[in-house]
C-alpha cells in the first residue's frame, strides 16, 4: 500500500493521504509505504531563484516515520523520468518498479510528461493491471485547502503559528553547529550557531523555539530563544541562526541539531551597545520561556483533520 506525492512540508493535507493509506494497509495486513521524489522536481525542472523546500529529505523522513511509514521509496527525479508518458510512469515505475498493490494519491496529483497524468488516468492504467487506487479529496479549513505554497509564504513572513496550522506541527530547521564569534559567552548567553545558506527560513528576527539534541536514546527537546539574521549590532554579513538553549550545559560543536520555531518575539534590530543588547536578550529569554511553557515541542494542539476518502472500485 503506497501513498504517492512530493509531500513537501508533510502538512495536514499530506497526512490525510498517508493516514488513508495506513487504514488500507491495516485492513490488508500490509506494510505502509510512501513514494516520494528526490530531489524535488522543481529543483530539476524549474531552477528556483531562492530556497523553497519546507522539508529537506532528513526532516521529511522523520515526519514520515512519526506517521508510521514502514517503507520509504525514494524515486530519483531526473529529466528522463519527467519525460515518461503518464502510462509509462504507472506501468514501469509504480507497478513494475515499486510493485504496488494499491495506490493512494491526492485529488490534484499530476504525473508524467507535461504533468498530463491525473487520478482518473491512474485508475484506468493501474486498474487494468489489477492495482487499486484511492483518491483523497482536498483537505482544509473554511474556504481554503492546506497548501505547501501557503506554508512557505507564511514561514517566510515569520507567521509561525499560521504556518503551523497548515503543517500540523512547528516549522523545523536543522543543521550542524559551527563555531561563531563566541560573543554569546561573553554576554552570558552562549549560543549554538548554524548557517542558513540554501535553507528556506523565516524572516530575520528573534524567536521562541525548541532545540532538539540527540541524546542517544532519542532526541531531547530544550526550550530556547534564537536570533535569526545578520547581527546588525556587530555589522554581521551573513545570515545565521544563533540559539541559546535554556538550562543546558554541554559542548554542541559539530553536532547536528533540530530547531522548531514556535513564535516570533520581535524583529532583529541594532543596539547602541552591549549593555542594551544584554538587557534585551534577558527580556527575550523571559518572554520565550513564558510562551514555551504553554506549547509542546511536537506542535500546537490541532483538531485531527477529517479525511474524505473516495475508494476506487476494483
Amino acid at each position: 500500500m503506497v501513498a504517492i506525492g512530493n509531500f513537501d512540508g508533510v502538512h495536514r493535507g499530506h497526512r490525510a493521504v498517508i493516514e488513508a493509506t495506513a487504514a488500507i494497509a491495516r485492513a490488508e495486513r500490509a506494510p505502509l509505504g510512501v513514494l516520494t521524489f528526490e530531489p524535488h522536481p522543481r529543483a530539476v525542472l524549474g531552477a528556483p531563484a531562492a530556497p523553497f523546500r519546507l522539508t529537506p529529505l532528513r526532516i521529511k523522513a522523520h515526519a514520515f516515520k512519526s506517521l508510521g511509514v514502514e517503507r520509504l521509496h525514494l524515486l530519483h527525479f531526473t529529466r528522463a523520468l519527467a519525460a515518461k508518458t503518464p502510462e509509462q510512469f504507472v506501468r514501469e515505475v509504480l507497478i513494475e518498479g515499486v510493485g504496488a498493490e494499491h495506490l493512494v494519491v491526492g485529488q490534484d496529483f499530476a504525473f508524467g510528461k507535461s504533468r498530463a497524468g491525473n487520478p482518473a488516468l491512474l485508475r484506468q492504467v493501474a486498474g487494468a493491471a489489477g492495482v487499486g487506487v484511492t483518491v483523497i479529496a482536498p483537505q482544509g479549513e473554511g474556504q481554503g485547502k492546506y497548501s505547501s505554497s501557503d506554508a512557505r509564504r507564511l514561514v517566510g513572513e515569520g507567521r509561525i503559528a499560521d504556518a503551523a496550522r497548515i503543517l500540523g506541527r512547528w516549522f523545523e530547521l536543522e543543521g550542524r553547529v559551527a563555531k561563531g564569534d563566541q560573543r554569546g559567552r561573553t554576554l552570558g548567553f552562549p549560543t549554538a550557531n548554524i548557517g542558513l545558506k540554501g535553507l528556506l527560513h523565516p524572516v530575520a528576527g528573534v524567536y521562541a523555539l525548541y532545540a532538539g539534541v540527540d541524546g542517544g536514546a532519542g532526541t531531547v527537546w530544550h526550550r530556547a530563544v534564537g536570533n535569526l539574521g545578520k547581527r546588525p549590532t556587530f555589522a554581521g554579513q551573513e545570515e545565521r541562526l544563533e540559539v541559546h538553549l535554556f538550562d543546558f550545559a554541554g559542548d554542541l560543536y559539530g553536532r547536528r541539531l533540530c530547531f522548531r520555531f514556535v513564535a516570533k518575539l520581535r524583529p532583529e534590530r541594532k543596539f547602541d551597545g552591549l549593555e542594551a543588547l544584554k538587557a534585551q536578550i534577558a527580556l527575550d529569554c523571559r518572554e520565550a520561556r513564558a510562551i514555551l511553557a504553554r506549547e509542546r515541542p511536537e506542535g500546537p494542539s490541532l483538531e485531527r483533520a477529517e479525511t474524505m476518502v473516495e475508494q476506487a472500485s476494483t
